[in-house]
Order: C-alpha cells, then structure tokens, then sequence
C-alpha cells in the first residue's frame, strides 16, 4: 500500500489554521473585506516566523464570523484530511474565535462544527472530535472562561481540552485553574509545550496541568532524563515535523528529534498542525518522514495505532477506527 492510501490518525490540527487559503479569500470577498498582506503571490499564506504566523492566523480568523462559516469551515478542512488518507481527527477549536467565550454562543458554534463533521463523515468516512482551546497569550482569566465553556459542552463530540498560542507567555501553573475544570467535566487534557518553550516547559505542562499529551514536546530531545521521564509516564507526543521545519525550528527533516524521541522508547505521533500555512499534508508528512528516517510499513503502522490508543474518544470509536487501520 503506498503512503498516500494508508488510513491515518491525526491528533494535533488546528481548524482555523487548516483553513485552505481560497477558502479564507472567498469568505472575504462575499462580505468584502480586506485581507491585503496576508497572501503571497501564488496565493498561499504569507508568513515569516511563528509570530508573524500568529498575526496572519489571527488576522485570517476575522473573516470567520458566524457559526454558518464555521459549518462550511469544517466541511472544507475534513475535505482536505480526507483527500491525504485520515479516517480519524481531533481538531482544536477556540472559544475565543467561536462566540467570544460567551457559552450559548459556544454552543450554536460548536452545534454547526458538529453537524458539519457529521456530514463529512457520510461523504468522506472521516471521524472527527474536538478539543477545547484556550490561547495562553489570551492570559490565564480568558482561560477559565474558555473552560467554562469547555465544562459546560463536553461529552460526544467534545472531548479535550488544551492549551495553545505564544509558549513565551505565562507559565503553565498560571493556566491551573481552567485544567482543573476541564478535569472535573470529564475532559482530557493536552497541552503546547516544547516547540518555542524549551526542555523546561514540557515538565512545567505535565507537572502543572497533569496532561497526558503535548502539542510538539520536542524540545524534550535536549534534557536526557526528561525524555526518560516522558516515556516512563506514556505521555505522549503530537509532533508536527513540517510545521516545526517550516518555522525554523529544525533546518531539515534530518535534523527533526521525532526519530531519536522514538527510538527512547517516547509514544510519537504524526500531524499537520496548521497545514497550509506550513505546505504539507499528512501525506507529505509520510513521505518526508520515509525517505529521511526510512521509516517503512510497520512503523507508520505503529504511530497509527499509538495515535488511535492516544485518541480521546470513547471505546466504541477507538475499536472500529483499529478495525479500518488493520484492515490496511
């Protein structure tokens, strides 16, 4: 079976950053507003490192304005992850973007992504769940309001709750109180650590937040006896190898840690992260992955199965997204 056909498991795709670029461009011409700087000239997002991405992030967000966006949003994303082989994704969604952190707008969002979703599996055979997110350069009060509205939606599709945004602000323990009441509502936890934040900021997350995932953790490479400590626990890892290339933190595929953090026994999985604003699919992510570290058939069936066993969905799902990956 070749890589492109392979069914996949994704566990780190944030659904505004997925957002294709043509998307965005209509959406704002049926309601004629300016997007002047955020393109380049083959229409592709134009982006110079990870805080110019955030603004362009940012900026691309303001055209989605109504949970009816939102709908067709996740129809053209799913579309995407279905087109690179992924049966089964879990997509960060924002309360910050979806209504203002007000809880019955939330709702009337989340209620169009989920029928969305829905959709997207009758045409495409593709699962989705979603993940709460605050954005911790929102500040650690904008946080307990996303988990309130995390607390008060979570169950079916709503699963997870995290943690993501500019690492270089705050501390992870500031961020407490919101992961404590996601916990208490039944939510699993993730959080970004270790893409700009160092070593360090990987031990403060699981510590602090008690997650038993990390957006990236890749910069757990560079403390030995954290990596030792990470894959004693089975935390596991959501790495995003061509985001983290595309924004400069490693120079090449080569040089990515996702082999050597496997190799020590760490639970690695594979996603996109922000897809079109970094170039690559799941696919390329595949391909890329072979032909740097030779990885073959039964590895990427391991990161499959290590992605699914990771997932947070209920048994049910988990069971028969197996059966689909053995099946291949």
């Amino acid at each position: 079976m070749s890589l492109a056909a392979r069914p996949k498991v994704e566990l780190h795709l944030h659904l505004e950053g997925a957002a294709p670029p043509a998307f965005i461009r209509g959406l704002a011409q049926e309601k004629s507003l300016d997007l002047t700087g955020l393109f380049a000239p083959d229409g592709s997002y134009a982006i110079a490192g990870f805080r110019h991405f955030l603004k362009v992030y940012e900026a691309a967000c303001t055209v989605l304005r109504t949970p009816e966006d939102y709908r067709r949003l996740t129809l053209a994303v799913l579309e995407e992850s279905a087109a690179s082989g992924v049966v089964y994704t879990e997509v960060f969604l924002s309360p910050d973007f979806c209504g203002g952190r007000d809880v019955a707008a939330w709702q009337e969002y989340l209620e169009a992504i989920r029928e969305a979703a829905e959709a997207a599996g009758r045409r495409d055979g593709i699962v989705m769940r979603a993940i709460a997110t605050a954005i911790r350069h929102q500040g650690p009060d904008r946080a307990r309001e996303t988990a309130v509205c995390a607390a008060e939606t979570a169950g079916g599709f709503l699963t997870g709750f995290g943690l993501a945004g500019d690492e270089s602000a705050g501390r992870p323990r500031d961020f407490r109180w919101a992961f404590d009441c996601a916990r208490e509502a039944g939510l699993r936890l993730t959080a970004h650590a270790g893409e700009w934040g160092g070593p360090e900021s990987v031990r403060d997350a699981i510590r602090d937040l008690g997650v038993e995932r990390i957006g990236h953790g890749v910069r757990a490479i560079e403390d030995p006896v954290l990596v030792e400590e990470i894959a004693a626990a089975g935390i596991v890892l959501e790495c995003c190898p061509g985001s983290n290339i595309a924004l400069g933190l490693y120079p090449g595929w080569r040089d990515h840690p996702i082999d050597r953090l496997r190799a020590r026994g760490v639970k690695v999985t594979v996603s996109t992260d922000d897809p079109p604003y970094f170039h690559t699919t799941m696919t390329h992510e595949y391909d890329r992955l072979a032909e740097a570290f030779g990885w073959d058939d039964g590895v990427f069936g391991e990161i499959e199965l290590t992605s699914i066993n990771a997932a947070f969905c209920d048994t049910s799902t988990r069971d028969t997204i197996v059966k689909r990956l053995e099946a291949a």
